[in-house]
């Protein structure tokens, strides 16, 4: 008994002094064929074990840590653009990584008319698959999943623009990388984040939404639907077999008379799996930070429709919100109005245009010539990315080039005219006629259908059944028919100024 003692602990003794090794792992945002940003600090990062020495070779650098709590990171001096560089990761054992190239990096978030690839439908699809032969042009997809609790690695890869991989790329991401690799001619990077059918609420921080009261009713409805998750699962599965029973005999009837089949019952979902109260900002957006990027393109809001008013608020939170998480100043924000669609409100696009206008850095792509009145999904996306191209050249590489259509200034009214001042524009442009989509009200704000004329860097707005004009809209509907742009052939937003 005794010798078994001993050797119980001369084994328990050689495994403190020798621990079992664990491998240094590095995030999977540094895997083969990653693109880095340039001209900034390098954060790198991964597991390994507790006290391991981990140290990191790359382009003619060395950095040197140790893991504490399992984890690692350390960070590179900026680099200029360049490559293929190989990193070498080394702790207890080794990592290479090849094919790294330093050029400039964004997250593209948002929801479907973000995460839509790129596919045959979308104008000249086909011809467009064919030509994406950029193997400069790197995306790094996000795995849709949504977390309670911060993930520490999404588990990804990085893939080569080319005509075979181009269906895994955001047709809007590469559209503006394309225009952005030309213009810069250095390599570019896509982190793709985002979720069909998400509101803004889902990409906020939990912090975030309880920092404001407006937002007490999304944190409110998960926990409701958190505590009442078990009960009503167990009720469904109690229900189940004479839901099943009576959807096969209304699906057996739906065929014989060749009508569409019923919805086949499914239990709840389980609100922690879903992205409801930041569930995709824990999943999808933490995770990814403190990488390196330039900035981030945005397009959503259309499931934010309902609650136009409270967007206004929540959009710049959210900017501000992800700023706060990658700790790199207010880098830029670049954001998709919505698009002309039977479902969208202009009230939507007003708060975009708000939040544009009360958030530094920002910056906001008008798409009234882009929608489609019965598509949500519009087939352009061409338009989309050159124009959030153009806002980057603009704010992030500093180039003295507008990016923006006329933006509603100020209204003076005379001789019973309305005669309005815009910003973004040296000549505003009818384009294709007559102005069309102006509304005048007096004061009883009964708006009326209203001529519009240019007159130099104005806009004169009248009714003859308006002899006092109070207020004027434009493009004030859901499928607006407008034709406002500036000389630099860029639309300008729907506003209305009975709100100023």
């Amino acid at each position: 008994m005794k010798h078994n003692l001993l050797t119980i602990i001369a084994i328990l003794f050689v495994i403190f002094q020798h621990p079992a090794k664990a491998d240094v792992v590095p995030n999977s945002l540094f895997s083969d064929h990653a693109v880095l940003q340039r001209n900034q600090v390098l954060p790198v990062w991964g597991t390994a074990r507790d006290g391991e020495k981990v140290s990191v070779d790359f382009a003619g650098q060395k950095a040197e840590t140790i893991a504490s709590g399992g984890k690692w990171l350390l960070k590179l001096k900026p680099l200029k653009a360049g490559g293929p560089f190989t990193m070498t990761i080394r702790g207890d054992n080794t990592v290479t990584v090849n094919d790294i190239l330093i050029g400039e990096v964004w997250v593209c978030g948002g929801q479907s008319n973000m995460a839509y690839k790129l596919n045959p439908n979308i104008h000249n699809g086909a011809e467009e698959m064919k030509n994406a032969n950029y193997p400069q042009i790197r995306v790094f997809n996000v795995p849709y999943k949504a977390a309670r609790q911060n993930l520490e690695d999404v588990k990804s890869n990085w893939l080569l623009c080319s005509p075979d991989l181009i269906k895994n790329f955001t047709a809007v991401g590469y559209f503006f990388a394309r225009d952005l690799y030309k213009t810069l001619n250095v390599p570019i990077g896509l982190v793709s984040s985002s979720v069909g059918g998400t509101p803004a609420e889902y990409w906020l921080s939990r912090t975030a939404l309880e920092s404001n009261v407006l937002f007490k009713h999304t944190l409110g409805t998960y926990k409701s639907q958190v505590s009442t998750y078990p009960a009503r699962l167990a009720k469904y599965k109690a229900e189940e077999p004479a839901l099943l029973e009576k959807y096969n005999l209304d699906a057996e009837a739906a065929k014989k008379e060749n009508k569409p089949a019923p919805r086949k019952p499914s239990p709840p979902q389980n609100p922690e799996e879903t992205g409801s109260a930041s569930g995709y900002y824990n999943g999808m957006i933490e995770p990814l930070q403190p990488f390196a990027i330039r900035g981030v393109i945005w397009y959503q809001g259309e499931a934010n429709n309902s609650s136009a008013n409270t967007y206004q608020t929540l959009f710049p939170t959210l900017i501000a919100d992800w700023r706060s998480g990658w700790g790199q100043g207010d880098f830029p924000f670049l954001f998709v109005q919505i698009a002309p669609f039977k479902g969208m409100s202009p009230e939507i696009r007003e708060a975009q245009l708000i939040s544009w206008q009360k958030t530094p850095n920002t910056a906001m792509v008008v798409t009234t010539d882009c929608g489609n009145a019965e598509d949500i999904h519009p087939v352009l996306k061409q338009p989309v990315g050159a124009r959030l191209a153009l806002a980057a050249r603009a704010l992030a590489y500093q180039e003295k080039i507008e990016y923006s259509g006329p933006v509603y200034e100020s209204l003076m009214v005379r001789d019973s005219k309305a005669i309005l001042s815009f910003t973004h524009q040296k000549k505003l442009v009818a384009k294709g006629g007559e102005l069309r989509g102006f509304m005048i009200a007096g004061a009883d704000k009964n708006f009326v259908p209203a001529r519009a004329e240019l007159k130099g860097d104005k806009l004169v707005v009248y009714s003859p059944d308006v002899p006092i004009p109070v207020a004027v809209r434009y493009g004030w509907a859901n499928t607006p028919d407008v034709n406002l742009y500036n000389e630099h052939d860029l639309p300008a937003s729907p506003f209305r100024t009975d709100t100023q």
